[in-house]
């Protein structure tokens, strides 16, 4: 198996793999005491034909990832460290799905969140100003078919020791009343077909921590929101430029 050294596990805070997936609402779930990275174990889980809406969860992950490659922070017992399998019926909804995600990922926290759960493009989470949960989408084609996407997502539940500007969910919250209604809440994200509507683009714009800010990247400019497609809107000298890649950068915190 892929991500060097795995450990199963029976239970995960308390709750035996049948359990997690009666209360998440997915077909099974496979439980990890530590694992590489989740999204590695969700690719082999589906190339080997599991399910749609597939869980994979671990305590800690020993090589977790982040967007181009970037570390993620994912101690043991620390946060919620999980991929999901899906097979969307849309091949086209996956270039707004990470904006999509974040999207119910956020209704679902404000639950559990110390503050209202913002977004930044393309796949941040934010509350009070820190950042509190990412997402990483990964697909698999077979030629010009979609054959399964990796929905990445991992969330602190506490603070990450020695890490600065991170938030956390509220002191005391279980890990199991989040899955409950975060699991869910990516499933619809990735049953949902087309771009972003209008309703979406207004809730978006609703929780968009760098609307109306500066950034350096993807280009110079101020942020002006998001479009149906997913891009970043950014007032430049030469007009609104629509950035369909990249990292966003914001001046204070480049």
């Amino acid at each position: 198996m892929a991500g060097g050294l795995v450990t199963a596990a029976a239970q995960y805070d308390g709750c035996d793999a049948a359990e997690i997936a009666r209360r998440a609402g997915v077909p099974s779930a496979v439980l990890f005491t530590r694992v590489g990275s989740t999204l590695d174990v969700a690719h082999e889980r589906a190339a080997a034909g599991a399910p749609a809406g597939t869980l994979v969860l671990a305590d800690e992950q020993t090589a977790g990832r982040g967007r181009q490659g970037r570390n993620w922070v994912s101690e043991s017992g620390s946060g919620i460290w999980m991929t999901l399998v899906e097979r969307p019926a849309d091949p086209a909804a996956v270039a707004v799905l990470s904006l999509r995600v974040g999207l119910h990922a956020a209704a679902a926290l404000d639950a559990f969140s110390p503050g209202p759960v913002g977004l930044k493009w393309p796949n941040d989470l934010y509350a009070q100003g820190r950042k509190l949960a990412g997402i990483l989408i990964e697909a698999r084609w077979r030629e010009a078919a979609l054959d399964w996407i990796a929905i990445g997502f991992g969330i602190n539940v506490q603070a990450p020791r020695g890490i600065d500007g991170v938030a956390a969910l509220r002191a005391g919250t279980r890990r199991m009343d989040v899955l409950e209604r975060l699991v869910p809440a990516l499933r619809a994200a990735a049953a949902a077909t087309g771009p972003l509507s209008a309703d979406e683009l207004g809730a978006f714009a609703r929780r968009d921590v760098a609307r109306g800010r500066r950034c350096r990247e993807p280009v110079p400019g101020a942020v002006t929101g998001i479009d149906a497609s997913g891009a970043l809107l950014v007032s430049t000298g030469r007009g609104v430029e629509a950035v369909r890649a990249g990292s966003l950068v914001l001046e204070e915190d480049a």
